[in-house]
Order: C-alpha cells, then sequence, then structure tokens
C-alpha cells in the first residue's frame, strides 16, 4: 500500500542524475506532486527532466545543479528549493562519493570531498528540511546508505568510515521522529550494476569484484528501496542474494571479517599500485570520474 507521503507532495533527490538516484526520480514520478532533482550534471538532469514530463504531464519537475560538497552551494541549493518548489515531503538523501585507495596512498582532499557529501551535506540538508517536517505532522527521509557501513573492508577507510555514520545517524535519525509522523528508512545497496559498477571496480580489495549473484539492477534498487520507505521500514538491503548475506553478517566473528579485509588490503597493495590511469579511482552514485578533480 502506498503512503500518503509518497503518494502526494513534493519528493527531493539528490544524486539524481543517473544510477540509483535516475530511478528513483522514475519510481516516485507517478506517486507526487512534485520532484525535485539535484545533482552536478545539470545537463543529464534536464534530459531526465523532459522525460519524465513527457510521462507525466501533470508532474512539477524542477532540476537544480549543485555540488553537495560545498556547504554554501547547499544554502544556496536550499534557498532555491524554499523558492522554486516550497516545502518538501520526502528528502531523498541518494547523492554520495566515494574514493577507493589505500589510505597512505590517498590524497586529502579527494577524501575530504567523499566526507563533506557523504556526511555533512546529509545531516544539513535533514537538519534544514525535517523540522518543516514535524510542523506539518507529515513527511520521510530516505537516507542512501550501503552494505559498507555495517563491516570492514580495505581501501576505502572515508568511504566505509562515511557509511557507517549513515547507518547510525538514520537510526538515531527515526528514533528522534518517532510519533511525529516522519517517516525514516535507510537503503543499503550492496553491488549494483550501473556507470558506478562498471567504472569502479570493486572497492573492497577483492579483484574482479564482489560475485555476480549479489548484483542487482539499479531499477530493483529503487523499486525495493521506494516499497520499504512506504511500508514505512527502517532499513532495506535490495536484492535477495545480496539481503541474505547481509543477515548472515552478524553470525560471523569481526576478527574473521578483520583477517579478510587486511588479506585483501595486502593483496591490492601488492598487485594494484594505482586503481584508475595515474591516480586513485574516484567514484560516486551516477557520477564518476577518474580526473583529479570531481
Amino acid at each position: 500500500m502506498i503512503s500518503k507521503i509518497a503518494s502526494h507532495g513534493t519528493v527531493m533527490i539528490t544524486g539524481a542524475s543517473s544510477g540509483i538516484g535516475r530511478e528513483l526520480a522514475l519510481e516516485f514520478a507517478p506517486r507526487s506532486q512534485a520532484l525535485v532533482l539535484v545533482a552536478r550534471r545539470t545537463e543529464r538532469l534536464e534530459r531526465l527532466r523532459v522525460e519524465l514530463l513527457a510521462r507525466h504531464p501533470n508532474l512539477k519537475v524542477i532540476a537544480l545543479g549543485a555540488d553537495l560538497s560545498d556547504e554554501r552551494e547547499i544554502e544556496a541549493l536550499l534557498r532555491r528549493v524554499e523558492e522554486q518548489a516550497g516545502p518538501v515531503d520526502v528528502l531523498v538523501n541518494n547523492a554520495g562519493l566515494g574514493y577507493s585507495a589505500l589510505i597512505d596512498r590517498s590524497d586529502w582532499a579527494r577524501t575530504r570531498q567523499v566526507l563533506h557529501t557523504n556526511i555533512l551535506a546529509v545531516a544539513q540538508l535533514t537538519s534544514a528540511l525535517v523540522p518543516g517536517m514535524v510542523k506539518r505532522g507529515r513527511g520521510g527521509v530516505i537516507n542512501v546508505g550501503s552494505g559498507a557501513g555495517f563491516t570492514v573492508l580495505p581501501s576505502a577507510a572515508g568511504y566505509v568510515g562515511s557509511k557507517h555514520f549513515i547507518a547510525g545517524f538514520t537510526e538515531a535519525l527515526r528514533a528522534d521522529l518517532a510519533g511525529t509522523g516522519v517517516i525514516v528508512t535507510q537503503v543499503c545497496p550492496g553491488p549494483v550494476r550501473s556507470e558506478f559498477d562498471d567504472v569502479a571496480g570493486s572497492a573492497s580489495g577483492m579483484i574482479g569484484g564482489p560475485p555476480n549473484i549479489l548484483r542487482i539492477g539499479a531499477t530493483q534498487c529503487a523499486r525495493e528501496a521506494a516499497a520499504a520507505f512506504e511500508r514505512g521500514r527502517a532499513r532495506v538491503f535490495p536484492g535477495r542474494a545480496f539481503r541474505s548475506v547481509m543477515r548472515m553478517l552478524p553470525f560471523l566473528p569481526v576478527s574473521l571479517r578483520r583477517r579478510q579485509a587486511a588479506n585483501a588490503a595486502i593483496l591490492t597493495r601488492a598487485t594494484r599500485p594505482r586503481v584508475c590511469g595515474s591516480g586513485p579511482l574516484d567514484f560516486a552514485y551516477g557520477e564518476i570520474s577518474c580526473s583529479p578533480n570531481v
């Protein structure tokens, strides 16, 4: 059953230019009065806006470019959202950056960008928009985390740490908002077939990446995410195989997971001195780059 929130109102989706974010926009379009799409690549957002309007002529679609690693741009974004869309009923914090590099080979500027996008932007947008939801007695927040937020992975300390933050932040947020009418759901994808996946490969140190049985498409991920939110669920691991693995994870000793991560890091150090061309790989949910600047 679709909730009143998901069926009527304004839904804001970050990182909407491609991948999971784009599919979430397609998923929420027939259930919303307005969509606010946010990403850095405005040309892709505009193409998505045109596609959505062709399918849903009565839908209001606003495409806004913003770099969520910059606090000042987020402040400007929030002003534009207020002016062009009004109150936001559902916030989907999907945008995220990843950076795959052993910590001693990592670049602080890149790591800092990951932390600002994956942690501070989520907290800033949530803190700005949730009070209005509470005041109205309805609303929702979907935070797209990762299975990495529940385990140990090598070659991605900043990324993994940011997803552990999302896991804790979302659980605490859900507790804080209990009884207010505001729904909070965490989406924790595993390997998703997308532009992200094609370029990024594996940040886990697994040569060849994770097993194909764990992979799902971005469409399936978005569909399961929306369904979990509409049912008011606290957390969803999209994909049956990945969900089974994550359910077994708590039964694996932490010492075993640490050992596996350490062995993978040692193998990475020996066989992959550089992941992407002349520098470490930088990847984002729908916004991927191997260049020095994102």
